[in-house]
């Protein structure tokens, strides 16, 4: 699902209409679209009390003809229109549309009737995406009525709740607090990004007849499970365990040595076909599937990897002399695609080279600060940029964990994950994380860009379920491993 700023989506309306659409044609499907969705989501229509509110722009516009479907088609059984500007002002589409309202007879009101506050659905279609700043004058009197004069209804925005902005995470001001949002032809970054998220209520992108290819050129995505199905198709009965990759998992220390274990069950739990585990203190591990080996130093570790698919470097590995010393030389040496987590991340902090190499970072927010020299809240800010500008610099693919993980490759592509729960914030859920990206990485080594995006799905989805199951409180980073089947059945392509 692409994602665009307001500039981007400005210019995707223009071509649109260069190619022979009208704006008004555009609007019209645009009203049509939220009208067959407020048929769809609260049937039956004709038992609700609507009320729309219309600003003075393109958004307004929308509200218009959502106003003159509901009234021509006799959908609801109480309709209010309510303008919270002189028509005088209106111009183009929008006074249009509030002209063809008048033509259809449908009365517009200036201030609210006694029991107007009855309404069960309320329709903001106050301001657009193009706000910069905060909401003043009669739009900010609409947020507010629509936020506090209706107790009993469900609050619908139109592209997107009035008073936020389309293109930063953060408000400005006062805002409409939405029950559901239809927006038009693509997300927009707010629809997606933490934590402004969560204030649109329920998202949909409706289509309103910009062709597809107009979208294709943006870089930004938000991660469906369509992005992933084909990495899940049937396997081959003709199957063997060197056909989907070997991971080699180089981490553990003193205390920490649980933490390459996870990873390497995470590893084959995505599919691998198989894991060997290289920690300092070597030996047998209590999971018979897991092969190990002693991890002595750098030119030991280059040379297991000729052997193998996959390093996934880091995972409770220590920060000591040696093992910074071993983690650059590794970095920048081995041949092998690396996902780079934990310890490893702490051992470039600083002196992150530029690599030409498949690279994946996973920094939290911390260890993401310490890689770009910023604060911890720093970085929560301005998660995006930031996250984009660090994958341009170093050459690596940057996936930036937290509510919304961003996943950033060097060429400009973005994603952003929707998946995940507060049953993650548990020590360990980083080293499944690892796990899982080696595994599909493994299997897909030519499709590693997508398979890294899968497996950040995956995880945010097995969190999901775990935390459905044990409690958001109660679920174990290794519970993760007992969901991971079931979402990854989630996105299987249909038999």
């Amino acid at each position: 699902m692409k994602v665009l700023t307001a500039a981007e989506m400005r210019q995707v309306d223009k071509l649109t209409i260069d190619r022979g659409i009208p704006g008004l044609i555009l609007m019209e499907n645009a009203g049509s679209r939220v009208v067959d969705i407020l048929s769809e989501t609260f049937a039956p229509l004709s038992t609700h009390r609507v009320v729309v509110v219309c600003g003075k722009g393109n958004n307004a516009g929308d509200g218009f003809v959502i106003a003159r479907q509901l009234f021509t088609r006799g959908l609801c059984c109480r309709l209010t229109v309510l303008e919270l500007f002189d028509p005088e002002v209106l111009s183009g589409d929008a006074k249009a549309n509030r002209q063809m309202l008048d033509a259809c007879g449908c009365p517009v009101v200036r201030e609210l009737s006694t029991g107007a506050n009855l309404a069960t659905l309320v329709v903001d279609a106050v301001l657009g995406t193009g706000l910069t700043g905060a909401a003043s004058g009669p739009a900010l009197e609409g947020i507010r009525l629509i936020n506090k004069a209706f107790p009993l209804a469900r609050k619908i925005a139109v592209d997107i709740p009035s008073g936020l902005p389309s293109d930063l995470p953060n408000a400005s001001g006062e805002y409409v607090k939405a029950d559901l949002t239809v927006t038009f032809t693509a997300a927009k970054r707010s629809q997606c990004l933490s934590p402004s998220y969560e204030w649109m209520g329920k998202l949909l992108v409706a289509p309103i007849g910009t062709p597809d290819s107009l979208l294709q050129t943006f870089p930004l995505n938000q991660t469906t499970p369509d992005d992933l199905r084909y990495l899940f198709s049937k396997r081959v009965r003709n199957s063997n365990k060197g056909i989907y990759g070997h991971v080699l998992v180089a981490g553990g220390s003193l205390g920490k040595n649980g933490a390459p274990v996870m990873t390497g069950l995470a590893a084959y739990r995505s599919g691998a076909g198989l894991v060997t585990v290289a920690s300092p203190g070597g030996g047998s591990s209590d999971h018979p599937e897991l092969m190990t080996e002693q991890l002595r130093d750098a030119n030991q570790l280059l040379d297991f990897l000729k052997k193998m698919t996959v390093l996934a470097l880091g995972p409770g590995l220590g920060v000591g002399e040696d093992t910074v010393r071993l983690v650059k030389t590794v970095y920048e040496e081995a041949d092998a695609p690396a996902v780079v987590d934990a310890d490893a991340l702490n051992a470039l902090a600083g002196a992150l080279p530029h690599t030409t190499k498949v690279r994946i970072l996973t920094p939290h927010p911390g260890e993401m600060g310490r890689l770009t020299g910023k604060s911890a809240k720093e970085v929560q800010s301005d998660r995006l940029s930031l996250a984009q500008n660090l994958s341009s610099q170093s050459g690596a693919a940057i996936v930036l964990k937290g509510d919304r993980t961003i996943i950033a490759f060097p060429d400009g592509e973005t994603w952003i994950n929707p998946t995940g729960s507060p049953a993650l914030a548990k020590g360990g859920t980083g080293d499944i994380l690892t796990g899982i990206i080696a595994g599909l990485v493994a299997q897909h080594p030519q499709d590693w860009k997508r398979a890294v995006v899968a497996a950040v799905w995956l995880h945010g989805r097995a969190g999901e379920l775990a935390g459905a199951h044990w409690g958001e409180e109660s679920t174990l980073a290794t519970d993760l491993l007992d969901y991971l089947p079931e979402a990854m059945n989630e996105v299987r392509p249909a038999l």
